[in-house]
């Protein structure tokens, strides 16, 4: 990078600045790793000092049937499939209830589009969960199922929205949004929710109080610009309602021969590279850089590793998700060796290794408990510390 758009954009970041898509191109093309990583800090400090929130929560995925067939996706089955599967409401429930002594404090619940299950299924096993889990927020479907919902049920999103909110819903997830370019999009994706209409139901709901993630999938056909561009639609829309919470960075994964069918569902790993450990800290430092109005950037640990994960709290991410528990959607695709499960006291230790402080948070990003701040080095260094791989 030019010496001089280098300190033009420096003084940009610390003055406070609006940067631009341009801005947001010219740091993508820096090679500077360390800077980059020192202009996030500075911004997420500013933000939210020495902060690292978690939350305990469980994703649960009550289908992987849909109708779609997403380039990049290997979760999704068709009915009929060896490993399909939908779950019985009761069956939901079971395996919400197996972390209720851990204090759950959240589900995540993410699904495929069903071609044949009915629209009320879907308030009913919200119920049924909020029932069995009084205290536990349900954050639950992508702006795609909402989508969906609509075209199953014939019902508009509003009346879907209230519906779900009566049945027990917080929040909606961040999923869905890939890349919202069409240039990349119509690649990728092979369902019909694009910007549009994702765009649309996110307004619905912040309209409606909820406050929701948003999420980028980087790292496979796109270029830093349709990146870039991602970011720039969803900081126009934070302008417009304030509704996001957090920005997650989801970075795309390649597929391994499935032992249960021996089939590789990714159709576009053979002429795509994922995302190295570098290019996924540019990528939370400069989403952190540009994105000014949203107040936490997540990395999600699952799909980046616990390495990256400590290491992306030095470029601006200040939230590491959760517990997790059986997150089928990458873990159906990657053979990478993250853990199904990372519990309370390990997410503490990850982030007091990283030497940040551990703030445990809600669904809406409520405090829930603050934690000591990190042992200095030298209380670290007088004892073997755990190391994570």
């Amino acid at each position: 990078m030019d010496a001089g758009l280098k300190r033009e954009l420096e003084a940009k970041v610390y003055a406070g600045e609006r940067l631009t898509r341009e801005d947001g191109v010219a740091l993508y093309d820096s090679d500077d790793l360390a800077w980059l990583g020192r202009l996030a800090h500075h911004r997420r400090t500013e933000r939210n000092g020495d902060r690292v929130m978690f939350n305990v929560n469980r994703h649960l995925n009550l289908t992987n049937v849909c109708s779609a067939s997403c380039a990049y996706c290997s979760f999704q089955r068709k009915p009929g499939e060896k490993d399909a599967y939908t779950m019985r409401i009761d069956e939901a429930v079971r395996k919400a209830k197996e972390m209720e002594d851990e204090q759950l404090t959240e589900l995540h619940i993410v699904n495929g589009l069903h071609p044949t299950l009915p629209w009320r299924y879907y308030p009913k096993v919200l119920r049924e969960l909020k029932a069995a889990l009084p205290n536990v927020k349900l954050k639950a479907f992508t702006a795609t199922e909402v989508q969906w919902f609509e075209k199953i049920s014939g019902l508009p999103a509003d009346a879907i929205l209230d519906e779900l909110m009566d049945a027990g819903l917080e929040s909606l997830t961040g999923g869905g949004a890939e890349i919202f370019d069409w240039e990349v999009r119509q690649h990728i994706v092979d369902h019909a929710c694009h910007w549009e209409d994702w765009s649309r139901i996110h307004r619905l709901a912040h309209g409606k109080g909820m406050r929701t993630p948003s999420t980028m999938l980087y790292g496979h056909i796109e270029e830093p610009r349709h990146r870039v561009d991602h970011v720039l639609r969803l900081r126009e829309l934070q302008d417009e309602t304030g509704g996001f919470m957090v920005f997650i960075p989801l970075r795309y994964q390649h597929d391994f021969v499935d032992s249960a069918d021996g089939k590789v569902r990714n159709r576009i790993q053979a002429r795509t590279t994922m995302a190295s450990p570098a290019e996924s800290l540019k990528t939370f430092a400069v989403s952190r850089l540009l994105f000014d109005n949203v107040p936490h950037v997540k990395c999600f640990w699952v799909m980046h590793g616990l390495s990256v994960a400590q290491l992306s709290l030095n470029f601006g991410v200040d939230d590491l998700d959760g517990s997790v528990v059986e997150y089928k959607i990458t873990h159906d695709a990657d053979s990478y060796g993250t853990p199904n499960t990372m519990h309370r006291d390990d997410l503490l230790h990850l982030i007091w290794d990283a030497g940040f402080r551990p703030v445990e948070r809600n669904t809406r990003y409520e405090v829930v408990r603050e934690y000591d701040p990190a042992p200095s080095l030298a209380q670290r260094r007088s004892e073997p510390q755990q190391v994570w791989a």
